[in-house]
């Protein structure tokens, strides 16, 4: 598996929107991704039309139970999209189970323990702007982490507090995780976006994203269908932005999937 997690300590940048929508740019090339949605909101269950009647539904019975992942997945009814869904509840994790280190790490154990396809199946996960229980299993079982910011200097502080963040984890975690910092809601006639493209490039280099994903009413409009980019509005500016920024994530080897048949046939000529 290749596990990204969708995460940045403000909200309102666009984690559901960029989780959701690689999702669905995945499912184009011919995966089969799963979205796991650890957020207590639940808007990326929702988007996807997969509700979850109670907590019992959701990872909060991985905690409690030890239930399988297997048994939670659901399959969204709008794109086929893989989903284990949140609920409400999840937000009691961090008063029932406390931090230690066998609770922050029971989504990695359980990811890798299971191997739900093969180990090239992508896993898109969705987190809450808070660093708490959920989020924390989220950074440890992740491969890699794409910390969406719009264009506004708010954002930018919230990813310079998530960079230190995950600086922080390293001795614990015994690596450094390989992140990509994303532009969202980016428009060119304004001088703030460039301004907070300048920001990003200065602190994090090469860690930036190419692809900005624009300010797009399309993108913006898509979650209050359920639907995403890609089905609501598939010639949009968003929908071309989010197809971009996956060729940019495969290219550079951040995300692998398994290859087609016709990849490999092509590559053995």
């Amino acid at each position: 598996m290749t596990i990204v997690t969708v995460f940045n300590q403000k909200g309102g940048v666009g984690k559901t929107t960029t989780a959701l929508n690689l999702a669905a740019a995945l499912m184009r090339r011919g995966c089969l991704p799963y979205g796991i949605d650890l957020d207590p909101q639940a808007h990326l269950s929702s988007i996807a039309n997969v509700v979850a009647s109670s907590g019992d539904d959701t990872i909060l019975s991985l905690f409690q139970r030890n239930r399988p992942l297997r048994e939670l997945v659901r399959i969204s009814p709008n794109n086929d999209i893989r989903i284990i869904p949140a609920h409400l509840e999840l937000s009691k994790v961090d008063t029932l189970f406390g931090k230690g280190y066998d609770v922050v790490n029971m989504l990695n154990a359980h990811l890798r323990a299971e191997k739900l396809d093969n180990e090239l199946t992508p896993v898109m996960i969705d987190c809450c702007p808070l660093i708490g229980v959920l989020s924390l299993n989220a950074i440890f079982a992740c491969d890699c982490m794409i910390v969406p910011v719009s264009a506004d200097h708010l954002s930018a502080k919230g990813a310079m507090q998530i960079d230190k963040t995950l600086k922080a984890l390293e001795p614990v975690l015994k690596r450094r995780i390989n992140r990509r910092y994303l532009l969202t809601r980016f428009d060119g006639r304004r001088k703030m976006s460039w301004e907070v493209l300048k920001i990003l490039e200065d602190k994090f280099g090469a860690d930036v994203c190419r692809t900005h994903i624009s300010e797009n009413v399309s993108l913006a409009e898509s979650p209050a269908h359920n639907k995403t980019i890609f089905e609501h509005a598939p010639n949009s500016r968003g929908a071309q932005d989010y197809d971009t920024l996956l060729d940019e994530l495969l290219a550079d080897g951040f995300i692998k999937i398994k290859e087609t048949e016709e990849s490999e046939l092509a590559r053995d000529e």
